[in-house]
């Protein structure tokens, strides 16, 4: 990407100009962003890919590879290739990120009381599945080591919860106008999931099946993913028979005026076929998958 600056850019993305009437006259027509969410909802066959994690974790028991990690991997490898899912609208106009983010929440215990903690990863291009895999491992344990937030964005939300409600709503109305103008310091904006490309919930890990999850008219979010619990469905195969597969359902929100439905049909193929092909995730994700769209 050309992360060269240039006027009219924000900070976290490039201004594209070059767009059709009927998208650049959408950002007016419906300024919210939970005004413009379209959902897509499928039943992904992971059983290849259950396999993989299978003989990926036999090789390395100290620590181990989940469908999380290879679902957050995937992910990344997409927007990676289709530029178009990292894009999102502020201010009535529409920018695309200088990086790829993606961003979770973790459970510090599973308890129901329990505090969550926010995450955000941001791979590189020379990252594989092992990479990732490794950095939300590693994320994930160090933060449970506290049952309480310890810094970053929890810790500010934290301190402001304390503060008189008159405060928060005077500030609040401030950062606001900030977040329109794309002027809200880092110290909010980093490590805040409504700044990433892509907000996952694992709800799978709770046994909760995939759920729709609305976006957020805060932040610069388009992409919203709940992803289900993994069990066993009969699914017809190509040549006709029927076969118990292993299967994860997903859910995804997404704000419409960032791309028309065509271009998220095609996003979801290559996370179907990445699924069905799992070794293309111990390759870089800033090499091409070489899926053929047709």
């Amino acid at each position: 990407m050309n992360n060269k600056r240039k006027r009219g850019d924000r900070k976290d993305g490039r201004w594209i100009k070059d767009i059709p009437g009927l998208q650049a006259v959408m950002a007016y027509l419906m300024p919210k962003r939970t005004d413009c969410e379209v959902c897509l909802h499928d039943t992904i066959d992971v059983t290849e890919l259950v396999k993989y994690i299978d003989q990926k974790n036999a090789s390395h028991p100290e620590y181990k590879t989940t469908i999380f990690h290879c679902i957050i991997a995937g992910l990344a490898r997409m927007v990676r290739e289709r530029p178009l899912m990292n894009r999102f609208i502020q201010g009535y106009r529409l920018y695309e990120r200088n990086e790829i983010s993606l961003s979770f929440v973790c459970k510090r215990r599973f308890t129901d009381h329990a505090e969550e903690a926010l995450m955000v990863l941001v791979p590189k291009d020379t990252d594989t599945l092992d990479d990732i895999s490794r950095k939300i491992y590693g994320d994930v344990k160090e933060t449970r080591k506290s049952e309480h937030a310890t810094g970053g964005v929890d810790g500010l939300l934290d301190t402001l919860s304390k503060f008189p409600r008159l405060f928060l709503i005077i500030f609040i109305r401030i950062v606001r106008i900030l977040d329109f103008w794309g002027l809200n310091p880092d110290a909010l904006t980093a490590g805040d999931p409504n700044y990433t490309t892509i907000l996952c919930s694992n709800l799978g890990s709770i046994q909760c099946p995939s759920v729709y999850h609305h976006l957020n008219n805060y932040g610069t979010n388009s992409i919203m993913i709940t992803i289900g619990t993994l069990h066993k469905e009969e699914l017809i195969m190509p040549d006709g028979h029927k076969e118990i597969r292993d299967v994860l359902d997903i859910s995804a929100t997404l704000d419409e005026r960032i791309a028309d439905g065509f271009y998220f049909a095609r996003s979801l193929k290559l996370i179907k076929h990445i699924c069905a092909n799992p070794e293309i995730l111990d390759r870089p994700i800033g090499e091409h998958s070489e899926f053929d769209y047709k």
